[in-house]
């Protein structure tokens, strides 16, 4: 995305105006005479809308939820001379399937709206389960919280007050049916207490392409041909031993990945080895992973991986998609982070990526300045519902949400 839209996680324009997670209380009304048992009803949305359970392994419910998201998500808008560029995020099914379908996630959880006359998903909210770690000083603690993703809702129902009543739905569930009492979510917007604030950084990887989409500012008071000579990169890699990762490194990748995140002071813990496969295990234009094996003692000692999320442009004459790949978590043992880094950017540009991003969370800060990472206008912000912890500085936050 063009600057000012780094943030993958924002609200629609009127979810903006309320604070994320608001507190519902499962209980029944004051005076509401209870005749009947069972779980409570969701909560009642404006006239003329209804509630769906989405369910992502019906085709027609996922394409349902690929075009909300593809025409009505995350968009940012550049004018180029006389005409406007518009870039939106494009989450292809399989990456959606892959982002909401992780071990233990809930059909319950993938909430729509829809209109009661045209049957058309008009919104829709997300949370899947995650094991989430928070230090306190020496102490650390882990809750099982809602990861809560993917709001959105359509443009023409946008002022209806449908944003606000999604959020409240998606916490009353993970109250009700898991006992989940604690959520994260990022935002772009700054919104009562964020427990951290993140920066997206940009490295170029097709200069040529990106200054022809306007995607960013960095290095505008250059000539072209001076940025390529700047973001030329090496044509093999300089990592002896890397090589892409595979099932049976799942079990160390596993215990690696754990060990790195427990010095951060916000961060995931993959409680099963499922949660690995599933997470790293490299999937074709979704997720990308690699290990370095110590050539002699055929020991796993490092990991890179990065996810894939390409953008559609539109109203430009000759470009109509934007390839990029995010820095998801990188562990580094034995070889220097700005060494894998550097890989990470061979092997991405091979894929096809025209441009690498990377907040400035974890141990990235190590590599960003001296790879040509170029920092972006926005911020994305980390925020916990019903749990308290301190602010923290970007570099202790271990978490991403892709």
């Amino acid at each position: 995305m063009a600057e000012g839209t780094d943030p993958k996680k924002v609200v629609d324009g009127e979810g903006q105006k309320n604070s994320a997670v608001p507190l519902v209380k499962p209980v029944p009304k004051l005076v509401e005479k209870v005749t009947d048992s069972g779980p409570l009803e969701p909560l009642t949305l404006p006239n003329n809308f209804k509630w769906d359970d989405i369910d992502l392994e019906n085709e027609s419910q996922l394409v349902e939820v690929y075009t909300l998201l593809n025409e009505n998500y995350v968009e940012d808008n550049v004018k180029d001379d006389k005409t406007m560029i518009t870039f939106r995020f494009d989450y292809s099914r399989p990456s959606l399937e892959w982002a909401l379908k992780p071990p233990g996630w809930k059909k319950e959880w993938h909430c729509g709206v829809r209109g009661i006359t045209t049957g058309k998903l008009l919104g829709f909210i997300s949370a899947v389960p995650a094991r989430i770690g928070i230090r306190n000083q020496l102490v650390i603690s882990t809750q099982m919280m809602a990861e809560i993703n993917f709001l959105c809702v359509h443009k023409d129902v946008r002022g209806k007050r449908v944003a606000p009543v999604l959020i409240k739905e998606i916490t009353r569930r993970a109250r009700c049916q898991v006992d989940i009492f604690q959520t994260v979510y990022t935002a772009a917007k700054l919104l009562p207490n964020p427990v951290a604030s993140c920066r997206y950084w940009h490295r170029h990887l097709d200069p040529k392409k990106l200054r022809e989409v306007k995607y960013s500012s960095i290095y505008c008071d250059m000539t072209l041909e001076d940025v390529i000579h700047l973001c030329k990169l090496p044509k093999t890699l300089k990592t002896k031993g890397l090589r892409t990762m595979e099932a049976r490194d799942v079990p160390t990748v596993h215990a690696l990945v754990n060990k790195y995140l427990e010095k951060f002071d916000l961060f995931p813990v993959f409680e099963t080895k499922e949660d690995i496969e599933h997470w790293f295990l490299p999937k074709p234009d979704i997720i990308s992973s690699y290990v370095v094996e110590n050539p002699e003692s055929k020991v796993v000692t490092d990991v890179i991986s990065f996810y894939h999320l390409p953008s559609t442009v539109v109203s430009h004459p000759v470009h109509t998609t934007l390839s990029a790949v995010y820095s998801f978590y990188n562990v580094s043992t034995c070889t220097p982070m700005k060494d894998l880094m550097q890989d990470a950017l061979v092997l991405a540009k091979q894929q096809g990526a025209d441009v690498f991003n990377a907040l400035d969370l974890m141990d990235n800060k190590q590599f960003l300045e001296e790879l040509k990472f170029g920092t972006g206008d926005g911020h994305l912000r980390y925020y916990l519902y019903n749990w308290k912890c301190p602010e923290m500085p970007s570099e202790k936050v271990g978490l991403v949400l892709p």
